[in-house]
């Protein structure tokens, strides 16, 4: 028999996975910043489910309210055209579908050598949710530190792309 927060999950994890293809879909950029604001509320839905007070409000402060704003804004003030028109699917899908496969599953089989895959057991509070508590298992060896150590260099490799990607590149200057 299914709990009631069973069922809320399974029509929650539904909905944000629906809201994820569309947002990697849509052929407007608009509609897509707007599926991912729906997704990542499915996710913060997750975090409250699971007790997780203060991931919640930081999903939804930090994530809806701050960057899918920002995205929705900046795609608003630089595109005059909301649709594309091109070619949206690249004839060449197939190979980066392989290579993503294959790294997925060479992860699983790294990861599941670990025993626990590599997560570490460590709870943070017993009485409940806390900050400070949550703050050192961040930066402990023995915490989390190298998922958030992996997390801020993709972060960084994501923000200097980006900055690569918007400078005005002129013909004979670099």
């Amino acid at each position: 028999m299914i709990t009631g927060l069973q069922a809320f999950f399974l029509v929650n994890a539904l909905i944000t996975l629906f809201a994820a293809v569309k947002v990697v879909s849509s052929r407007k950029l608009v509609h897509a910043a707007l599926w991912l604001v729906l997704a990542l509320m499915g996710v913060a839905a997750t975090f409250a489910m699971l007790g997780s007070r203060f991931f919640s409000v930081i999903q939804v402060f930090v994530y809806i309210g701050a960057i899918a704003t920002l995205i929705i804004v900046a795609v608003m003030l630089t595109r005059n055209s909301m649709e594309d028109v091109g070619p949206q699917v690249n004839r060449g899908w197939w190979l980066p579908l392989v290579v993503v496969v294959l790294l997925f599953v060479g992860l699983v089989v790294v990861l599941s050598g670990w025993g626990d895959f590599g997560l570490s057991t460590r709870t943070v509070g017993a009485e409940g949710e806390n900050v400070m508590e949550l703050g050192k298992a961040l930066v402990d060896p023995n915490g989390f530190v190298l998922p958030f150590e992996i997390a801020s260099a993709l972060l960084l490799g994501a923000m200097v792309a980006a900055i690569y990607l918007a400078t005005d590149r002129k013909e004979g200057k670099r």
